[in-house]
């Protein structure tokens, strides 16, 4: 009956947008199971920007972000490397590394990574800094999407590694199918009034929790700020 119980709740979960400003997923332990899937309808990417806040203390690899199709597993995927200023950057199963990342650890971050189909080119913006632009892979991704966060998909929907598997807190994960432009950027980075995203936007949700990762305010001073943002348009604060 827990075990009915739980995939009702998860269905619910899934079924219904829900604005998580101020909140974020906690993941605790390393696993080769535990994950949060992002629904999103949409099939066809000609350009994709991704960004999210996030904080941990692993040294070694771990994705920030998968997402895989049934023709690629690495559509689009944001990987930590274990050396301390690489992340490497997946399109259409193709990779790129990105040396003199500025990655630090017990610290919030904030990481965007933008793609553009027509060149092929990707960047990567770390708390606002950004890296060379690159070519990596040119084209449309299509096809239903499995979009992961706190594990990186080796096949369709599965294959994870509890080496790569991702243990801290993720937040503010928006995803647009355009490139943003780097005043935008800076508005995320920021936390200023930016435009949500287009595919997922943490403000209107939907996700499934598989595991033991667990939805919570984000912790003190920092939730209130994030509150305050939202609150200050209509007049009104908030109070840790």
């Amino acid at each position: 009956m827990k075990r009915l119980l739980t995939v009702v709740l998860l269905t619910v979960c899934a079924a219904a947008p829900e604005d998580l400003i101020g909140k974020m997923f906690t993941f605790p332990q390393e696993t080769k199971t535990d994950h949060v899937k992002l629904i999103t309808p949409r099939e066809e990417f000609k350009a994709i920007t991704l960004c999210l806040r996030s904080f941990t203390n692993l040294s070694r690899n771990h994705g920030l972000f998968s997402l895989a199709t049934p023709a690629f597993s690495n559509a689009f995927l944001i990987f930590k490397e274990s050396a301390s200023d690489q992340i490497e950057i997946n399109i259409r199963n193709k990779g790129i590394s990105f040396f003199g990342e500025e990655y630090k650890l017990n610290t919030w971050q904030s990481v965007c990574t933008s793609w553009d189909g027509a060149n092929g080119l990707v960047q990567i913006w770390i708390d606002g800094k950004p890296s060379a632009r690159r070519y990596c892979s040119h084209g449309t991704i299509t096809g239903h999407a499995l979009i992961m966060l706190g594990q990186e998909q080796d096949s369709y929907g599965g294959g994870f590694d509890p080496q790569q598997s991702f243990v801290g807190m993720t937040t503010d994960v928006h995803m647009w199918d355009f490139v943003l432009s780097p005043c935008e950027i800076q508005r995320f980075v920021g936390d200023l009034n930016f435009s949500p995203g287009n595919v997922i936007n943490w403000r209107a949700l939907e996700y499934q929790i598989v595991g033991k990762i667990i939805v919570e305010n984000i912790q003190g001073a920092c939730s209130c700020l994030i509150k305050n943002k939202v609150y200050n348009m209509f007049g009104q604060s908030c109070q840790a």
